[in-house]
């Protein structure tokens, strides 16, 4: 029975749905890490799934859909940043109310704009030659659209941007002592909103691969607390690009076997399977938590002098 529910297709669908989470778990794991903690990001995501979605609707332009979920993403990202860095709000309030204006905004215009769902042509699969032929493991891996790609691609990257440059060090130094960066000369202000900008844009991002690459339609409320799952898996990494993948991974893989079972006609009442993920991933959170440590700022607004 295993063996039936657990096939190819199931870890396939593993990767494709782990993206947004990576996407704007990746994007938090940077601003965390400057001491910034962003409950927006499902708001963010939001507002960059519909925009991405109106503009290859009323265009037709799928390059133009990942153009308009990066610029209102980075200006969501501005919003955070002005109110939590240079207004210095309490963080988890002035994130709430980015959460809510995109979960508004995004319904008002999808009712405005638009009115009834509706589907657009997505992002479609890349075939990567020899790749994509292998057997199993070319479906597993190989058979997907370029968003997946390049969110796994960015773990790599963003660890090597973390740990290898000086814009990692900065990063680093201003979410660990501020107090410190700021009398070396590393200006905590602008990498916290560098931080929350590029944030916004990979939230914009993750909420274009719902919208354009996965299910090819808006509808309110399109991400479903996504976002909120995605905060969870930064604590869960232990604040490492590397460790977020593996939380991703962790809960899409529950996600899609959860998928696979109601298809399949497994005698689990829907409602259990629903929540399993859920539940799978908080445990996970709890015991992985106990283990790290989260940078000495987060959540602290700076005062110079």
């Amino acid at each position: 029975m295993i063996g039936n529910i657990i096939t190819a297709s199931v870890f396939a669908s593993m990767i494709r749905l782990a993206t947004p989470y990576l996407f704007a778990a990746l994007g938090e794991t940077l601003g965390q890490r400057s001491g910034v903690l962003n409950l927006g990001l499902d708001g963010m995501m939001l507002m960059g799934a519909f925009f991405a979605f109106y503009a290859v609707f009323i265009t037709g332009s799928l390059i133009l859909g990942l153009i308009a979920a990066i610029i209102v993403g980075g200006l969501m990202g501005l919003a955070m940043a002005f109110i939590s860095v240079t207004l210095k709000a309490e963080q988890g309030i002035s994130g709430i109310g980015i959460f809510l204006f995109g979960l508004g905004m995004s319904e008002l215009l999808f009712q405005q704009w638009i009115g009834t769902p509706t589907t657009v042509s997505g992002i479609p699969d890349v075939y990567i030659p020899i790749l994509s032929d292998i057997p199993v493991i070319g479906h597993i891996f190989f058979n997907h659209n370029i968003l997946v790609y390049v969110a796994f691609a960015l773990v790599p990257i963003m660890t090597l941007v973390l740990n290898k440059t000086n814009f990692g060090l900065m990063v680093r130094a201003v979410g660990q002592n501020p107090e410190a960066a700021d009398a070396m000369g590393v200006s905590v202000t602008k990498v916290r909103y560098t931080t929350l900008i590029i944030g916004g844009i990979l939230a914009g991002l993750a909420g274009a691969s719902l919208s354009i690459a996965q299910i090819n339609v808006f509808q309110q409320n399109l991400t479903a607390g996504q976002g909120f799952i995605a905060v969870a898996l930064v604590y869960f990494g232990g604040w490492k690009p590397r460790g977020v993948m593996l939380g991703a991974l962790l809960f899409s893989f529950v996600n899609a076997l959860q998928l696979q079972i109601s298809v399949v006609g497994v005698n689990i009442p829907s409602e259990f399977s629903a929540m399993a993920p859920y539940i799978i991933t908080l445990l996970a959170l709890v015991f992985a938590s106990k283990s790290r440590e989260k940078p000495d700022a987060l959540t602290k607004p700076f005062e110079r002098g």
